[in-house]
């Protein structure tokens, strides 16, 4: 059975359908350890809560930001989680925490990296005028946005789309792309070479 770690800072939508996944077995052969949130008010912990998964709140406000990385990288150690998945995590880990957890953090992202990183990306997107968007399941290394891509979904701009009802179809398929990448991580062999993610 492999421990999952969540890290999240708000409602935390990717987590409740992880947690789904989990529970359904569509995420074979794991549990959620442990639930992280560097935000007392945080609804993905109250969730949790709900959920019976256990819950932490790790405040960082005021904190140097490696001080406040030890603190959560000890809880998981201690929780001894095998992947850590960001879920709304809205923190930038220092390289120290990355190093702790080689190929062993994921993250998902609202765009079809490497188009448009950083914040606000469905916004970026449907600003740009692009034709699809999409979501991106990738590898935290020490850059913005950047590790080796596990799994993308692709979605189409609609003539009638804004940035909200674009940005609710990228969310629908953050969900399936999230677990998708969570079993190819945890129950196949895989290999990066260079960027690219060989299973």
């Amino acid at each position: 059975m492999k421990n999952l770690g969540i890290l999240l800072s708000g409602r935390g939508s990717n987590f409740e359908a992880i947690a789904a996944n989990v529970a359904s077995v569509k995420i074979a052969d794991a549990r959620i350890a442990v639930v992280i949130s560097n935000r007392t008010d945080a609804g993905g912990i109250q969730t949790a809560k709900r959920l019976g998964i256990e819950t932490l709140v790790i405040p960082s406000k005021g904190k140097e930001r490696e001080d406040h990385d030890r603190e959560v990288v000890t809880a998981l150690q201690q929780h001894q989680v095998d992947l850590i998945c960001l879920a709304g995590y809205m923190r930038l880990l220092s390289p120290w925490f990355v190093k702790q957890f080689p190929h062993k953090i994921l993250n998902i992202h609202p765009s079809l990296l490497p188009a448009f990183p950083g914040l606000e990306a469905q916004q970026q997107a449907f600003a740009y005028g692009v034709k699809v968007a999409g979501c991106t399941v990738h590898f935290v290394d020490e850059e913005l946005d950047h590790g080796a891509i596990i799994v993308q979904k692709s979605v189409p701009v609609l003539e009638n789309d804004d940035e909200h009802t674009l940005a609710a179809r990228i969310l629908e398929q953050e969900h399936t792309a999230y677990s998708e990448a969570i079993n190819l991580v945890l129950n196949r062999e895989y290999r990066i070479v260079g960027r690219r993610f060989l299973s």
